[in-house]
């Protein structure tokens, strides 16, 4: 007996004088996925909020919810120093119909791409997926917490599932992504009405740049970012940040003041 020739030429010439196989019956076309948690961050709005995982170091953490938050569950965690996190846009306005085409914010809301072709919310099944750092497991009332930075998902979202980063089968140095470069990132100056805010609220140095350097980010529109001497006002825990970018294009931080 003749062995097979499975060379990539036979192949296609066998597969094209052969019918085509015809479809699954009864596709599943939809599936439930359990929340296994929610996330708790110092933002809550979607304005602000990094525009993708680690450009900022903020700090946040992951609570379980049961029967997921059980210590089994998490034994050699600690081992890993990122996360992957699925997570849910559960701040999107439902849509009715399927829209294959996007408009990305970073091309200025003027330019149309696929859906499959961006990391737009506005997604088949509106989920997102982030790479984190771990910073520590916790296990309170004997719950597990994790301590993560990095998140560019806002408080009170919906987590779907974690899995362990692993750098040699994850991390591709060659990647290319388009036209996409580093966002740039613009310097941030306090003035003295700010400052004086800080000291007032007790705000410290440390969570003066995070604030810093999400600002840093530019949160505003891409369609808004030449603007100048314009306020903006970017929410953070329990207070408003409010700034402007100068003439110079420094980010100026005016005030911060208690939420209403």
């Amino acid at each position: 007996m003749n062995n097979p020739d499975f060379s990539s030429k036979s192949s296609h010439n066998s597969l094209s004088q052969t019918q085509e196989p015809n479809p699954p019956q009864n596709l599943q076309t939809q599936i439930s996925v359990p929340i296994i948690g929610y996330h708790r961050s110092p933002l809550g709005q979607k304005f602000g909020a990094p525009r993708q995982p680690n450009l900022v170091a903020l700090p946040s953490h992951i609570e379980f919810v049961p029967p997921f938050d059980t210590k089994d569950a998490f034994v050699g965690i600690e081992n890993y120093s990122h996360l992957w996190v699925f997570w849910q846009f559960h701040h999107n306005k439902a849509q009715a119909n399927f829209r294959p085409q996007v408009r990305p914010p970073r091309l200025g809301g003027n330019e149309k791409l696929g859906v499959f072709a961006t990391r737009s919310m506005y997604r088949p099944s509106a989920l997102g997926l982030s790479v984190v750092a771990l910073e520590g497991v916790q296990v309170i009332d004997n719950k597990v917490v994790l301590n993560i930075t990095g998140a560019d998902f806002i408080d009170g979202t919906p987590i779907i599932d974690i899995k362990p980063y692993l750098p040699y089968a994850d991390s591709v140095p060659a990647a290319v992504s388009g036209e996409i470069s580093t966002p740039a990132v613009k310097s941030v100056r306090f003035d003295e009405r700010a400052k004086t805010a800080c000291q007032t609220l007790g705000i410290d140095e440390n969570t003066q740049q995070i604030i810093a350097d999400l600002i840093a980010q530019d949160p505003r529109p891409a369609y808004r970012q030449h603007e100048t001497d314009i306020v903006s006002t970017m929410r953070y825990k329990a207070v408003d940040v409010d700034f402007m970018m100068n003439k110079c294009g420094e980010m100026v931080v005016e005030h911060i003041r208690v939420v209403k």
